[in-house]
């Protein structure tokens, strides 16, 4: 049977205290080996592309920016090297979004939180930060043993911490820059931010970036992982036991005890684990966690616990890997006697690599096939449509032309809907009046007003549709749009 509870009794006597553990300073210990040497290498090409890749230049043609990735928005255009993209393209983006949502689930059902430990922002910059403040101030026990000085204000101290910061700022004031600069030719705002010249929101947008930069990758660092960010909580609930995660393989390493202490075990016949108990693993954890305790919140499956395990057991003669990417399926098998499987193509991810596949397919055929001339009309509302004195009926339309080309077209604009149509644009002559011929600009719209007349014979009862072609006369490539003809 249920109980009554009192609500009295679901009270706390730590209604006052915090909702949070407090920060605890981390002291990461460098350490070497191959997963530090991949991090080092995927901080250096990211950081590379994101701070120089707005200075690579691609040539489109006169009067075309020649700015190989730019945002640009006063003319509302996104280039991409050879891509160009228009407002009327936001689906690219959509596709775009779906890709990378759909890449990070494959990601975490391949190798868990390996995003977060190699790729998000966040860990490259406090990396970088991290790498600079073992220059400046040294490694963990030298940082710990200053932070703990009973003489924290001696002149060697502090010019080290302005130093530190100097160059924290620094770093954080160039990754604002670098930002603003996909909006605008690199060259040109650099030397009008240089003098002062340039637009006050690209000053405003660096302040935000270099004061988010410098807090979140100085100051906050874990914290940003452990209580800012969504993707560990989603994560977990995406994941499944085939999923290979930063493990320590306790099936090998208990019991834990020193080296001398296992020599005089075995020696006695009795079972050792092969983990030392040296918190090397816990020293270089940019978390701060012990691996050991199993799956937690905190860990960012960096990999630089299992550089650290290696290189203890490579001094002590023991097999590499008593941490790695490995999951409980296997060490349960190890138990049993059984060898380790690794299933990395299962439904799973064959669903989200198909996913990718898809949508990625979708989006390189439609890119390739696009046309660069578009149309879209718009019918008057206000009126429908007009008898004139003749007995014909005339509807007027708003007819958007899109030249998405580098270079100028001469296009013919036909109608075709009840018999015998002719059509005519509101303030420009054309030398074919019944089929009027008009100059649009290179990368432009334009917009006209055309009215369509069907003769008193013609005359539809009721509405039909009508189809606008819109013909290249040079080149011959077609766009159309529908709409309808109506009687008064």
């Amino acid at each position: 049977m249920n109980k009554t509870v009192n609500p009295n009794d679901l009270t706390s006597n730590d209604d006052n205290g915090p909702l949070y553990v407090a920060q605890k300073k981390v002291y990461p210990q460098s350490v070497s080996g191959t997963f530090r040497r991949i991090k080092w290498g995927l901080m250096a090409f990211c950081l590379g592309v994101y701070y120089f890749l707005p200075f690579v230049r691609w040539n489109r043609g006169i009067g075309a920016p020649s700015q190989a990735v730019l945002i640009d928005l006063p003319n509302s255009r996104f280039y991409f090297f050879f891509i160009e993209l228009w407002p009327q393209e936001i689906y690219y983006f959509t596709g775009l979004l779906i890709v990378a949502a759909v890449a990070l689930f494959l990601m975490n059902s391949v190798g868990g939180r390996i995003w977060c430990g190699y790729l998000c922002p966040q860990t490259v910059w406090t990396d970088l930060f991290y790498a600079v403040e073992r220059l400046v101030e040294g490694d963990r026990r030298e940082r710990m043993k200053k932070d703990k000085s009973s003489d924290p204000m001696k002149l060697e101290r502090i010019s080290e911490i302005v130093l530190k910061h100097s160059i924290w700022l620094l770093i954080a004031w160039w990754t604002g820059g670098a930002w603003v600069l996909y909006f605008n030719d690199a060259p040109t705002l650099v030397k009008e931010l240089v003098t002062f010249q340039a637009p006050m929101i690209a000053y405003i947008w660096i302040g935000i970036l270099t004061a988010t930069t410098y807090v979140l990758a100085g100051f906050m660092r874990e914290q940003v992982c452990t209580y800012m960010c969504p993707w560990p909580r989603i994560q977990a609930a995406l994941t499944d036991e085939w999923a290979l995660n930063v493990t320590y393989r306790y099936d090998r390493g208990e019991k834990r005890t020193s080296v001398k202490k296992a020599i005089e075990l075995r020696a006695l016949g009795e079972h050792v684990g092969d983990c030392v108990d040296c918190y090397q693993c816990v020293a270089v954890c940019p978390t701060g966690i012990d691996i050991r305790n199993g799956p937690q919140l905190e860990c960012i499956q960096c990999g630089l616990c299992i550089d650290a395990c290696d290189n203890v057991m490579t001094k002590i003669g023991r097999p590499k890997r008593l941490i790695g990417y490995d999951n409980d399926i296997n060490i349960q098998r190890r138990q049993e006697g059984k060898a380790p499987v690794y299933r990395i193509v299962r439904a799973r991810t064959v669903a989200y690599s198909a996913i990718i596949a898809a949508v990625g397919g979708i989006m390189i055929y439609t890119l390739a096939t696009r046309s660069l001339l578009d149309v879209n009309v718009l019918h008057d509302r206000n009126p429908v449509a007009v008898r004139l004195s003749d007995g014909s009926i005339r509807n007027a339309y708003t007819v958007r032309l899109l030249n998405k080309s580098g270079y100028d077209r001469v296009i013919a604009i036909d109608a075709n809907g009840p018999a015998n149509l002719t059509t005519h644009v509101v303030g420009i002559d054309s030398v074919t009046p019944d089929r009027p011929m008009i100059v649009i600009p290179r990368d432009s719209t334009s917009e006209l007003r055309l009215l369509v007349t069907a003769p008193a014979e013609s005359n539809p009862e009721k509405s039909v549709p009508v189809r606008f072609h819109v013909t290249d006369i040079g080149l011959g490539e077609v766009a159309t749009a529908t709409d309808n003809f109506v009687s008064p």
